[in-house]
């Protein structure tokens, strides 16, 4: 019985683990606005709206606050008025924002005493193997989705979403205008980084605390 109960622990700690560092990137991401504001000038998105750089971004920090601050309930920008489908967009990917800042936090608790416990037993070297294995998922993953992006979009949101209000009327949602395609590749891009960073760092506590 005691056996069982240390393994379905073990169990649980990687999940925060894995957890932690999948919710951890995923928020570096969504506050990672450099990336936007690259995209704007790369992609020269202000071609497509009669506004400045500073501008656009204005309106996309005042979207970014609206999405992950419980605290503020309606989403206002600025320059780009939303019509209710999008307005019902938004307000559902700030659900999913909301979730993953919850998941975080409860994940940082189960990752925090989880590694204390390998540090003071000097076992993060266990960390190795499974992680090399782990490893590999992102990038098979991003390797699947640079072949075809489009596909890979839309099933994301086909799976995240139930209803089409992600697919925006310029007319009606002109900020998608302003939010290339593109950009969003980028994010994924960056959020695999981010995992295999995060990764690779403990493969490498685990190996110099063997050569130790």
């Amino acid at each position: 019985m005691e056996v069982v109960t240390m393994r379905m622990r073990r169990i649980g700690q990687w999940i925060g683990f894995h957890f932690f560092g999948i919710s951890l990137a995923i928020f570096l991401v969504i506050n990672c606005t450099f990336l936007y504001s690259w995209s704007l000038k790369w992609y020269n998105v202000q071609t497509a709206v009669s506004l400045s750089h500073k501008e656009i971004m204005h309106n996309y920090h005042q979207l970014i606050a609206y999405l992950s601050f419980p605290w503020i309930e309606h989403l206002h920008m600025t320059d780009f008025p939303s019509s209710s489908t999008g307005l019902q967009h938004f307000s559902d990917v700030k659900s999913l924002f909301m979730l993953n800042e919850g998941v975080l936090i409860l994940s940082a608790i189960v990752f925090f005493f989880f590694i204390r416990e390998l540090v003071k037993t000097k076992t993060l070297w266990q960390l190795i193997r499974p992680l090399q294995v782990t490893a590999v998922v992102p990038l098979f993953i991003g390797a699947m989705m640079s072949i075809s992006f489009d596909q890979f979009f839309v099933i994301f949101h086909e799976v995240l979403f139930r209803n089409s209000d992600w697919i925006f009327d310029p007319q009606k949602d002109p900020v998608i205008n302003v939010l290339p395609e593109e950009f969003f590749l980028q994010c994924f891009v960056l959020f695999f980084v981010f995992v295999e960073i995060f990764y690779l760092f403990f493969i490498w506590l685990g190996k110099r605390q063997i050569k130790k």
